[in-house]
């Protein structure tokens, strides 16, 4: 198992990104979180097979149609201890 931790600069709030994560990581059986920050960014914790977090993180580089992502800070991360791929609260 592979856990990254993201941290998604650009136009990426407010154009409905965070759903569109939950779609692509649950997708490929993914568990972990995203959710929005107060500073602008998109945060998230993806977890689960390493050629299935590779696809999600490549695409998280486009986004979704409306998006523009400019930077992905990304560092390793301790998995989930919940089963599943969830919208958080934004912080």
């Amino acid at each position: 198992m592979k856990a990254r931790h993201l941290l998604i600069s650009g136009l990426v709030q407010g154009v409905g990104y965070r759903e569109w994560l939950v779609n692509a990581a649950r997708a490929e059986g993914l568990a972990g979180w995203v959710r929005n920050r107060t500073d602008g960014r998109v945060e998230a914790l993806l977890c689960g097979p390493e050629p299935a977090v590779a696809a999600v993180l490549l695409a998280c580089r486009r986004g979704p149609v409306a998006a523009r992502v400019d930077a992905i800070e990304e560092s390793f991360a301790e998995a989930p201890s919940e089963p599943g791929f969830f919208r958080l609260p934004s912080v």
